[in-house]
């Protein structure tokens, strides 16, 4: 997710422009953003009905969110460093919480495509009517609107239903298809026309009755605690890696390449850990991802601090070789315009970047990378 954190609250009244957009609406729009403390309401996914729904959460602790009150028709991520894909002409907020912590207030949703000029997907940023959000042991809830909203407690819906007898069948490419696919990348990497690539296949799902997302989110944040569980626009997933977070005046990245099938002893797991770590084959494969990232965040930061080693990131399935990387962000700059520079990284796409992402196109036949990356952003991370 790109996140970033609050500074401290507009004032009631000020006026915001975030981005450039083209509104059907002829008038510019204005939005009375409401928050107040809540009593801890148990498990947040419980709160989420089942039409447009959004999830950001880690350990049980993050934001989940409902409705739409705004919704570019075209978001991008920017090409400038102060830019962004949503503006708003006035913003009137309110705020009963004595130190709010990041997504506290005005915040959207977005994903965004991987390789737009090659995908028929696309991409989305939503800023939803209501936010309920839990961190650092403060419950709050979020009313957005263009009128104002008075505060309201969350209700609970029914709760989702498991999907029932489900199958899968091949994608955009069959089993052979894609072991063709792999094979010919490996023969480009060794006629030197790239260093590395990173491929992706797609499985279809099917299920007797409608596959609910909020039931596949609850499986995944169950499961995959650690991991960033992530629900927008039909996009779910979990995810350990974190391309950019932007609190406080720093810009994180957690990089992750190198990767092994934990055996599910955990006597071998460790042997599996210290084998990875030191891998050379894994850790040149991290050190090109991790070059990549420092590289796109370096015209926009400084004091970078990027560890010497990697460490063992240990997943209940895998284990991952991984670098966190922190520098102070430069003023002005905001997570959606690093977003931009970050992206594709090389743990994503493969290096170099341009070639890498030639030859996705090339042999995934436009197929797996219609899947967006998930995205959030709170209106105080510029």
């Amino acid at each position: 997710m790109y996140c970033a954190a609050p500074s401290g609250l507009v004032a009631a009244g000020t006026a915001v422009t975030l981005c450039p957009v083209t509104w059907s609406a002829p008038d510019p729009l204005r939005l009375h953003v409401r928050t107040q403390a809540i009593e801890d309401p148990g498990s947040l996914l419980a709160l989420l009905p089942p039409k447009d729904s959004y999830v950001w959460l880690r350990h049980g602790d993050g934001l989940v969110g409902w409705g739409e009150v705004v919704r570019p028709s075209r978001p991008a991520l920017p090409r400038r460093p102060s830019g962004g894909p949503i503006s708003v002409a006035h913003v009137e907020v309110t705020a009963e919480l004595d130190n709010p912590p990041a997504g506290a207030g005005l915040m959207a949703y977005g994903s965004f495509l991987f390789d737009p000029a090659n995908s028929a997907g696309r991409s989305s940023l939503i800023v939803p009517q209501t936010v309920v959000g839990r961190r650092d042991g403060q419950t709050w809830v979020t009313e957005i609107g263009p009128v104002s909203v008075d505060g309201v407690e969350p209700r609970r819906p029914a709760p989702a239903e498991p999907p029932r007898n489900v199958s899968f069948a091949d994608g955009g490419l069959s089993g052979p298809e894609w072991e063709a696919a792999v094979a010919e990348a490996v023969r480009r990497i060794g006629d030197g026309e790239l260093e590395k690539v990173v491929l992706a296949r797609d499985l279809l799902a099917f299920a007797e009755n409608d596959i609910d997302l909020r039931w596949v989110a609850a499986r995944l944040a169950e499961n995959y605690a650690q991991c960033w569980t992530y629900l927008v626009d039909g996009l779910v997933g979990a995810t350990p890696e974190m391309l950019v977070k932007r609190e406080a005046g720093l810009a994180t990245s957690r990089v992750l390449a190198g990767t092994i099938r934990r055996s599910g002893d955990d006597d071998h797991d460790l042997n599996l850990a210290a084998a990875l770590a030191r891998s050379s084959k894994d850790l040149e494969e991290h050190e090109y991802a991790v070059r990549s990232v420092a590289r796109a965040l370096a015209p926009f930061c400084s004091g970078m601090n990027v560890p010497d080693a990697p460490y063992v990131l240990q997943l209940p399935n895998v284990l991952h070789l991984a670098t966190d990387i922190t520098a102070v962000a430069d003023k002005g700059v905001a997570s959606l315009a690093l977003a931009a520079a970050l992206h594709p990284t090389a743990a994503v796409c493969g290096t170099p970047t341009d070639d890498a992402r030639s030859l996705i196109a090339e042999l995934e036949h436009s197929g797996p990378r219609t899947i967006r990356r998930p995205g959030g952003l709170d209106r105080r991370q510029r």
